[in-house]
This record gives C-alpha cells, sequence and structure tokens, in this order.
C-alpha cells in the first residue's frame, strides 16, 4: 500500500523580508535626507529646507492622494490635472472678477471638482470606457473650459491683492508647521481610515482586486467606483483652492504640471507601508521620497531638465515595484486575506 504524498507546504513568510518591503522605502528617504546633509551640510539640513519641503510638497502630496483612490479600483483618473487647473482659475475668477465672499467661492468650486469626480465615475462604469481614456477625454474639454473662462490670460488680482482670510489658507503656520503639511497629514489620516478600518474602504478594496468576488459579497461595484471617482475630484478641487492661495494669480497652464507627480507618487506608494496595494500612508512615504530628492538634486545645482527626467524614471520604477509587490503578495497568498472584508458591507 503506498503512502498518499504529503501536501505541499504553504509558503513560508519571513518577517524581515515582509519589514524590508514594507518600510524600504522609508528608509531610502532616511538615507537620501543623510546622504544630501552629507553633501550639503550648510543649506540642506536645516529648518528652512524642511519647512519648504512641507509647504511646497503639500499640494504634490494632495493630488497624489486624489490620484490614489480610483486606483485601489484599479481605474486612473488622468482628469486629476486638469480639475486642479480649472478650480485654481475658477476661484480667482469668481474671487477677482465676480467679486464673490472667499469662502463662498471655495465652496462652490470644491462642489463643482466634486460633480466632475461624479461624472467621470459614471462615464467609466456605466458608458463602460476605460478610465484611461474616459478621464483624459472629460481632462481635454475641462481643459477647454479653462481657456474659455481666462480667455488664454492670467487672473491678476487688482492694487488691494486678494483677501487675507484666503492667503492664509496655504501662508499661515501652526504649532511652527506650514498649515498645508497640516492639511496633508488630516488628509492622509482620514483616507487611513475609511481605507483600511471602515466597511467602505474594503469594499473598494475588493472591487479592485476581484470584481467578482465583489458581486459575489454583494458590494455595488458600479457605485464604490463613482465613489472613489468622487473622492479624487473634491480631493482635487481643494488642492486647487489650496494651489490658487499659493500662486495667487491664475494660470490656466499650471495643472498639467502636477499630473506626472501625482501618478508617481500613488504608484510609488503602493510599494510602501502595505505592499502590493495603494495605501494612504505609503502613499505620503513616496512623495516624502520625491521631494527629499528633487530638493537635494535642486541643491546641488541641478539643470532644469533633471526634474522631469526624476519623475519620469521614478514612475517607471514604480509601476515596475508595484506590479512586482502584488504579483508577490498572491504567490505567497496575503492578498486576498487581507483584503476581503469578513461580510459583505451595507450600501451606504
Amino acid at each position: 500500500m503506498t503512502a498518499s504524498p504529503a501536501p505541499p507546504r504553504p509558503p513560508r513568510h519571513r518577517p524581515g523580508g515582509h519589514l524590508a518591503a514594507a518600510y524600504g522605502l522609508l528608509a531610502l528617504t532616511a538615507l537620501l535626507f543623510l546622504v544630501f546633509s552629507l553633501a550639503l551640510p550648510r543649506t540642506f539640513p536645516t529648518r528652512e529646507t524642511i519647512d519648504s519641503i512641507l509647504s511646497t510638497q503639500s499640494i504634490a502630496a494632495i493630488l497624489a492622494l486624489a490620484a490614489m483612490v480610483p486606483i485601489v479600483t484599479r481605474a486612473f483618473d488622468l482628469s486629476i490635472g486638469y480639475v486642479l487647473g480649472l478650480a485654481h482659475v475658477m476661484v480667482l475668477q469668481l474671487i477677482v472678477d465676480a467679486h464673490w465672499p472667499w469662502p463662498l467661492a471655495c465652496l462652490v468650486v470644491l462642489v463643482g471638482a466634486g460633480v466632475v469626480g461624479v461624472l467621470n465615475g459614471v462615464i467609466v462604469e456605466f458608458g463602460q470606457i476605460d478610465s484611461f481614456i474616459a478621464t483624459l477625454g472629460t481632462g481635454s474639454m475641462l481643459y477647454a473650459v479653462t481657456g474659455w473662462v481666462t480667455g488664454g490670460a492670467r487672473i491678476v488680482p487688482g492694487p488691494r491683492g486678494l483677501p487675507t482670510g484666503f492667503t492664509d489658507l496655504y501662508d499661515s503656520t501652526f504649532l511652527g508647521l506650514p498649515v498645508p503639511a497640516l492639511y496633508v497629514l488630516a488628509l492622509a489620516g482620514a483616507l487611513w481610515l475609511v481605507l483600511e478600518r471602515l466597511p467602505l474602504g474594503r469594499g473598494l478594496y475588493v472591487v479592485g482586486s476581484n470584481p467578482r468576488a465583489a458581486d459575489l459579497l454583494g458590494i455595488p461595484t458600479r457605485r464604490y467606483t463613482v465613489y472613489a471617482f468622487t473622492a479624487s475630484g473634491l480631493i482635487t478641487g481643494f488642492a486647487g483652492v489650496l494651489l490658487a492661495a499659493q500662486l495667487q494669480v491664475g494660470n490656466p497652464s499650471v495643472g498639467l504640471d502636477y499630473l506626472l507627480p501625482a501618478f508617481a507618487g500613488a504608484l510609488l506608494g503602493s510599494t510602501a507601508v502595505k505592499p502590493g496595494r495603494p495605501n494612504a500612508l505609503g502613499t505620503l512615504v513616496a512623495v516624502a521620497v520625491l521631494a527629499v530628492g528633487l530638493t537635494g538634486i535642486a541643491q546641488l545645482g541641478g539643470d532644469f531638465w533633471t526634474t522631469p527626467l526624476f519623475y519620469g524614471g521614478t514612475l517607471l520604477l514604480a509601476v515596475g515595484l508595484a506590479g512586482y509587490s502584488a504579483r508577490r503578495r498572491l504567490r505567497t497568498g496575503t492578498a486576498a486575506a487581507g483584503d476581503l472584508p469578513s461580510a459583505p458591507p451595507p450600501p451606504p
């Protein structure tokens, strides 16, 4: 009587390898900061440099978080750069030319950006159009609206300038930190709470990893995808308001400059903290790596072309690492257990 072959052993999980994968990007941030501090001891490791990074990279970080949310559902919102440009122009148009109170102008722009997000989600899910094509099409139309609103010219405030309360949205500090950095932390914390601790977030992950399983669990996949695009639109609208408070001039072509950094941060962030899936904390770590690297290169005297080269190379690296992390999680069997909710979340 022959003995039956032993069942295959489950793959072993090495704690050290998991920690390296999860926090390797954070270690790289610290290493880059150390290297640039040694190379530029008088200018890089200073309070001014840190405050500059926290302040100037805040909008890029917020936009990366906006790009990250649809990626959770395996969709891409290429319209965020165009929404950013239109939002910051419309805020200034309403304040400077229409003489609206700045809180009302900001609120209207946020609502409008949310509506754009809803339209993107509806076109993608109910129109059954690929997210790349759909959001690129809506983005191009928004760019046309931006040109129509501005006439291709900048919106410049008069001699009295902009209301102090509006400019303080970006220029002020709190507890010694630039206020925009606190916005980023609050937004990342809120997204972490929703995605990691609430049924809605777990449902979004299931929609992105296995739509068939989402249907079996009773998750309304179409509605959840629309939710993701709506959140992306609202967050991008908020970034547009901050951009207007920062620049204090409406530039109809400025939004597209943030598109590549946003996706580089969102995709690279899926290789950190929760390797193999997009997550808010990983996106913050990725933005920190990009910010430290670009600041150090600039202080070393890098030419203007080093910035798009750095972002382009980082984006390619991010896509490759994200794909590898996702495949590794599938091989080790860790994806399904961590992403599936124990019970179907009730539709909100």
